[in-house]
């Protein structure tokens, strides 16, 4: 894994919360998909085929391991790959003493902008809190606990050293598989114009450029399954991540309804 610092001090929001319970407790068979010619281009134009495909359903899974201690946070939505809008349940895990953890965060995902509801201690339950992506250093590829599945699909604009895995299948659908190293600072530059400024503030963010990836794309080039690996610091350890996006059910019904301000919490939100 290549391991990347992140110059804004590590990252916050859902993962701060999930960093504190940390430091407290110390594809299957082979299909008969064709591979693209030039595997490359097939990842960086993925992007493009999700914008005509519009939308689909997600699953996202954030693994983060850090001084033998290892958690994960699971969520699931949709996701509106034109409007760059989502919106996901995310789930995070027990407290270290098995008690039952924090109540599931309803997040919306919007360019530029990431809305939490039940985001913590401190906020009222009929309130959500705001977080400007633009101004995170990792621009919500970690911070929220699941990556945004627009960003996560734009961060492969960056795709280089690109290699074809083989054939497989996922979830009955056959896809290939390919493995390579993402470029954050290309991949922010060549970016839709609703995601390039959170991938250039991850550019800046990240003392690294390069992100490790597996992508797996079907037969139409649509993007199934995308894993990038990440590692920050956080309170001096270094703390590695495993971020895993799944794509289904491509066109299904999409509706995101952002909050109104008055329904926006402004004041300080626990850990």
């Amino acid at each position: 894994m290549v391991q990347q610092r992140m110059r804004g001090g590590g990252a916050a929001a859902v993962t701060a919360a999930v960093m504190g319970a940390m430091t407290a407790t110390g594809c299957s068979a082979a299909a008969d998909a064709s591979p693209a010619p030039d595997p490359a281009r097939a990842v960086r134009t993925a992007p493009d085929v999700l914008a005509r495909s519009v939308t689909s359903k997600a699953r996202t899974s954030m693994e983060m391991a850090t001084g033998g201690t290892r958690v994960t946070i699971r969520g699931e939505g949709a996701y509106d790959f034109v409007r760059g809008r989502g919106r996901l349940k995310v789930v995070l895990p027990r407290a270290p003493s098995g008690a039952e953890g924090h109540r599931p965060i309803t997040e919306l995902l919007a360019p530029g902008a990431l809305y939490m509801k039940n985001r913590g201690a401190g906020v009222p339950a009929d309130k959500w809190v705001r977080v400007d992506t633009a101004g995170l250093s990792d621009g919500n590829l970690v911070t929220g606990g699941a990556t945004d599945p627009g960003a996560a699909a734009e961060l492969l604009r960056g795709a280089r050293s690109v290699r074809h895995v083989g054939e497989e299948e996922l979830a009955g659908v056959p896809v290939t598989h390919y493995r390579g190293v993402a470029d954050l600072g290309h991949a922010a530059r060549a970016a839709s114009p609703g995601l390039r400024a959170v991938l250039a503030a991850a550019a800046k963010g990240f003392a690294e450029d390069s992100v490790p990836f597996d992508v797996y794309l079907d037969r139409e080039g649509r993007l199934r399954k995308v894993r990038h690996q990440f590692s920050f610091v956080n309170e001096g350890r270094t703390v590695a991540v495993a971020s895993t996006t799944l794509l289904y059910e491509f066109g299904a019904p999409v509706t995101v309804v952002l909050p109104p301000a008055r329904d926006i919490y402004t004041g300080k939100v626990g850990m």
